[in-house]
């Protein structure tokens, strides 16, 4: 019988090359990378000045600017913010680009003036010979002059600091016997302070309206001027507490923060006159200057 020859059995296996491993530990170097650089921030602002980090802390909280007040016209954070001497430049620019929005600013640019004074910052509205935020010889304000009003108060409205409201008339006669410039001054202050304050600004912000008729005029030289009628806004520096404390408060953001407002010179600040009226008893007539 022949020897029976077993069979032959081949084998193929086949290569496989290195297993994928995922996209996981992308996510896992990302994370890390991410709380590396988290450290480092925390790192620098804990070597950071302390005005660097105020900015930083007030950027994230309000990163539009100003805290807003609880409890105006204007909602918000529940914080409201003090402007200091050096501060009130950037007040200013921030004041001319919310003016910048209304429609009517090619208009009015040359009819708003803002300077700081010993008192804080002035904001002057100058009428012209038609009549540009108050209608002729009323206290009724000009649509113009109404919407300028509401966003001042809405800018206006979210500071501590303390405002000033005045009127002022030229040396033209008012034509009526029971009604004068003092009346006219004092009533357009007036009613300058209540726009303001159904629109952003809180009572307790305003701390006199004053009426001073012809006896400040702009122009001495040319006391018949339009320009001599005018409603001025001041918002004082803050005094007391808020004066010591102004350091603590937020600023406007991370790089205003760090500017320092130009050496402006202050101006001689005006007295109050003697014989200011108050305008919620008087009625301004629909005829006059």
């Amino acid at each position: 019988m022949a020897t029976q020859v077993p069979p032959v059995i081949i084998v193929k296996k086949k290569a496989h090359g290195h297993a994928h491993h995922g996209g996981a530990w992308k996510v896992a170097y990302a994370d890390f990378v991410t709380a590396m650089m988290a450290l480092f921030i925390v790192l620098w602002l804990m070597s950071a000045s302390q005005d660097v980090q105020r900015a930083i802390s007030g950027y994230f909280r309000d990163p539009k600017g100003f805290g807003k007040q609880t409890g105006s016209a204007m909602g918000g954070n529940g914080e409201s913010l003090t402007i200091s001497k050096d501060q009130m430049d950037l007040l200013k620019d921030r004041i001319r680009q919310a003016m910048q929005q209304s429609p009517e600013f090619s208009k009015l640019k040359d009819y708003i003036q803002m300077t700081i004074t010993g008192e804080g910052l002035r904001i002057e509205l100058l009428e012209n010979e038609k009549g540009m935020f108050f209608e002729s010889g009323q206290a009724a304000p000009t649509p113009i002059g109404n919407d300028l009003l509401i966003r001042l108060a809405q800018e206006l409205g979210k500071l501590k600091n303390t405002l000033l409201v005045e009127g002022h008339t030229d040396s033209n006669p008012y034509q009526s016997a029971s009604y004068s410039n003092w009346e006219l001054s004092t009533d357009r202050a007036n009613m300058a302070r209540r726009i303001m304050q159904e629109h952003g600004l809180r009572p307790e912000q305003i701390k006199q309206v004053r009426g001073f008729a012809d006896q400040q005029l702009r122009l001495p030289g040319d006391p018949r001027n339009p320009s001599n009628r005018r409603i001025s806004i001041i918002v004082q520096f803050p005094q007391g507490d808020d004066a010591e404390g102004v350091k603590d408060t937020k600023v406007f953001s991370t790089a205003n923060s760090l500017k320092q407002a130009a050496n402006a010179k202050p101006a001689t600040n005006a007295q109050p006159a003697n014989n200011a009226k108050s305008a919620d008893n008087a009625k301004a007539p629909k005829t006059g200057k």
